[in-house]
């Protein structure tokens, strides 16, 4: 009998660490399974081959993409091509809506079943994507139990998985370590300062969150700041920012350790994103805060139907952290909405409780899960169903 034939495709670098993942889970249920498509480095060393670089389909903004459309138009066919000449058993796509929902619709209409790992987030903007999703993959994984109920009009065959955070946070980490290694040493508050990865997050919002600091210490000037940059070419920005502008403040900028930052913290101002839900997986409170540029501002707030934007919000049903956008961010508003993250007592207890929860429903061993659901499709399918 020939080896299993997996087609895979992660759009970033989230993606590939939920590749990796799966990879792991399904060798384990296929040892002579063979994986190819669009990888990372984590992905590749699970064994994946590269059909085409992953570092070329991570784009974003919307100037970038179109930038970068034909190339990524170009890059689809083909691979679309190699899967129909060469069908593998069942084609994965990992997150990047955009690029694998198109794929996977040509390839299940071509009889290659298909899978979608991680659920667009429908429920904030564009619910009708729900239909073509519909037509695109034959089983959709996702990372979070409400988004079950957004796909009930189409009967999508869906699987809740978890999200794979909620099993390595905070088990990963060695909470003494961090603490020994990233808290002051005489046990100052420290406040975690996150403006994000991407370079627009630091152009609009690195300079506020800085002058938020400033306003903080002076308030209360025992309060010690620490900033993770992503890469070394963040920590460079950063570190000419601050030298020019905010060399005032009791800061200190680390290379990388975000998640060891955020364990460590008393409170955390933090970019939208993914981060937010490692804070909250950490039950840290937290201010979550984003800008972009105004046109881009105007065109997005029309669409999204969500009445929050942060992940610990949407998972909780409620406003658990503060949410600030566009104009708002500034140090007048941030400040003292940190300064209740680190004083209110109350406030924090209800918060780490709830903040509990949420990590128990996500911590259900997403890559086992998702590999389970896989191979229930494909034993299916041999099956005749």
């Amino acid at each position: 009998m020939r080896p299993l034939r997996i087609g895979i495709v992660a759009g970033e670098a989230s993606g590939d660490i939920l590749g990796a993942g799966l990879i792991q889970a399904l060798q384990q249920r296929y040892p002579q399974a063979e994986f190819e498509g669009i990888a990372g480095e984590l992905m590749q060393a699970q064994g994946c081959t590269v059909l085409y670089p992953l570092e070329r389909l991570s784009v974003m903004g919307l100037v970038e993409v179109l930038g970068r459309l034909p190339e990524l138009l170009r890059a689809r066919k083909r691979l679309v091509r190699h899967f129909i000449d060469n069908p593998p058993d069942v084609f994965i796509g990992i997150d990047a809506p955009d690029f694998t929902l198109g794929m996977e619709r040509a390839l299940k209409q071509a009889g290659i079943p298909t899978v979608h790992y991680v659920s667009p987030s429908v429920w904030a903007w564009k619910r009708k994507r729900i239909f073509k999703i519909k037509q695109s993959t034959d089983l959709l994984l996702t990372l979070f139990p409400f988004e079950a109920e957004v796909y009930a009009p189409t009967q999508q065959n869906l699987r809740f998985v978890g999200h794979p955070l909620a099993d390595i946070i905070p088990a990963q980490l060695d909470m003494a370590a961090v603490q020994a290694h990233q808290r002051p040493a005489d046990g100052a508050p420290l406040v975690a300062l996150l403006p994000g990865s991407r370079g627009s997050e630091i152009k609009y919002l690195a300079r506020p969150f800085l002058q938020t600091a400033r306003w903080l210490q002076q308030q209360r000037p025992e309060l010690v700041f620490i900033l993770p940059a992503a890469n070394a070419r963040r920590h460079a920005q950063l570190e000419a920012l601050i030298r020019d502008e905010f060399a005032d403040l009791n800061l200190r900028l680390v290379l990388q350790q975000s998640r060891e930052v955020m364990a460590a913290a008393d409170a955390i101002l933090i970019a939208s994103g993914t981060a937010t839900l490692e804070a909250c997986l950490l039950r840290k409170p937290m201010v979550v805060a984003y800008r972009m540029a105004g046109l881009t501002y105007r065109i997005y707030s029309r669409m999204i139907k969500s009445r929050w934007i942060s992940l610990p919000n949407v998972l909780a049903d409620e406003e658990m952290v503060p949410e600030v956008l566009q104009d708002r961010v500034t140090p007048e508003v941030m400040g003292p909405l940190v300064l209740r993250a680190l004083e209110d007592q109350s406030y924090r207890r209800r918060l780490q409780r709830v903040f509990g929860i949420i990590g128990e429903q996500l911590r259900q061993n997403a890559s086992e899960r998702a590999a389970e659901a896989v191979q229930e499709l494909l034993e299916a399918r041999r099956a005749g169903n």
